[in-house]
């Protein structure tokens, strides 16, 4: 099944879901900012972002942690205010760091 996941910048803050829902930070596996997700840029928050994404994705936080860096400069740290990605993105995305 294909996850969709979303991030965009209300007037309320930030919001990331995963198929309409919340997505965990999983900051009790790995922390990076306790200052919640963030993108458009390299630093803590979005490394948080791109780390939960992966947890998620990936159900293994160990690989997540090693692909994080690289998911968080090509990926997380290039999207616009409103983003998109699906599992399936996800999955090609990592393709290029096997």
């Amino acid at each position: 099944m294909t996850k969709v996941y979303s991030g965009d910048r209300t007037i309320d803050g930030i919001l990331v879901t995963v198929d309409g829902q919340p997505l965990d930070e999983h900051t009790e596996s790995r922390c990076y900012s306790r200052n919640g997700f963030e993108w458009s840029y390299e630093g803590p928050e979005p490394s948080q972002l791109a780390y939960a994404m992966l947890v998620d994705h990936l159900g293994d936080p160990a690989r997540a942690e090693r692909l994080e860096p690289s998911f968080m400069r090509s990926v997380v740290a290039n999207f616009q205010n409103e983003w998109e990605m699906t599992s399936a993105d996800i999955d090609r995305v990592l393709q290029r760091f096997a």
